[in-house]
């Protein structure tokens, strides 16, 4: 199995700027309960579906609630082409770096 690179949330949002898709495999009701706004959302079961939507020229950052899912989901992406990397401490370690967070309704938590 390939050796997944973790990333801090500083360097994520640098490799956002650079083009890199941040994509949350979080369930619905974690989603909507707060996300990053330039977020794509794809659970993690429904990666595997959406294989062929996703890029091959831009690296994909994958985040969930603390990092275990989203590694889950770089180990897939990596195997089938992809370059992905892990937001390390998840969506977590990203609301407490106060990088920008929507919710559907009222303010975003952590879910």
């Amino acid at each position: 199995m390939n050796e997944i690179d973790d990333v801090d949330v500083a360097s994520a949002l640098a490799l956002i700027s650079e083009g890199a898709i941040l994509l949350d495999v979080r369930e619905e009701d974690e989603w909507e309960a707060g996300h990053a706004p330039m977020a794509r959302h794809v659970a993690l079961s429904s990666v595997p579906d959406v294989l062929e939507e996703l890029p091959r020229d831009r690296a994909l950052i994958c985040v969930c609630r603390s990092g275990a899912r989203s590694a889950r989901a770089c180990h897939f992406l990596m195997e089938n082409g992809r370059r992905a990397v892990n937001l390390a401490g998840g969506m977590i370690a990203w609301h407490a770096a106060g990088a920008e967070m929507i919710a559907d309704e009222g303010e975003p938590v952590v879910a």
